[in-house]
């Protein structure tokens, strides 16, 4: 009978982990480049670039992340297109991610002053340049705590994708327990990893916020 020691069984759930990393970083800049897309079309003056963004962003934020990973994976394979499990998790965190940034990034905008809008304006601005040059300056301010605080919800989020047979921290959770018989130890050192990847991200939210907010007023 193989013996795994403590060090084996860390050992392979860290190499797990870098694709949980990886994953993470895909969808959060995927994401972010798709929200940003999402942000323009949901303050569009034209309507019904609005309400399409907003029906996107409704539809992801009102199923659940684990069908919209099995349509990504399975739904396709309808049309006799087989997608790799690592393309289906990233394509579905990333559209499942751009929904709730938009979102976020949205309510930053909004939270700018209409004066703002008004005075860029009456400079002869388009709306484009109201964007660059006065309105996401300032929401980005507002921005930056909640879109680290929701880079956790993205790192949880790729524990789903095992559902799927995409092997990340989770999945080599539970092949490792299968082979060592161990589950206490194994999902014990998993849990301790993923805190050690969240807590940071979370506790640099919450700086940040405080910092932001003592900025902000004292201004």
């Amino acid at each position: 009978m193989i013996t795994f020691t403590l060090w084996d069984i860390l050992r392979n759930l860290l190499l797990a982990t870098r694709w949980t990393i990886l994953l993470s970083l895909v969808s959060f800049i995927g994401g972010g480049a798709v929200g940003l897309g999402l942000l323009f079309l949901r303050i569009s003056k034209r309507k019904a670039f609005s309400v399409l963004a907003k029906y996107y962003i409704e539809l992801f934020q009102g199923t659940p992340l684990l069908m919209q990973l099995f349509i990504a994976f399975f739904g396709l394979g309808l049309f006799g297109i087989d997608v790799p499990a690592w393309l289906a998790a990233g394509l579905a965190l990333t559209l499942w991610s751009a929904a709730f940034l938009a979102e976020i990034w949205r309510g930053c905008v909004e939270a700018v002053a209409k004066g703002q809008w008004e005075a860029s304006a009456s400079l002869g601005m388009g709306r484009l340049q109201q964007m660059r040059y006065v309105i996401l300056p300032q929401a980005l301010r507002i921005a930056i705590p909640p879109t680290v605080g929701f880079s956790v919800q993205i790192v949880k989020g790729t524990a789903l994708t095992s559902i799927i047979g995409f092997v990340e921290l989770s999945k080599a959770g539970t092949v490792v327990t299968n082979a060592t018989f161990q589950p206490f130890t194994v999902y014990g050192l998993v849990a301790l990893i993923y805190f050690a990847l969240c807590w940071p991200l979370s506790k640099s939210s919450q700086i940040l916020e405080r910092k932001l907010n003592v900025a902000h007023r004292s201004h």
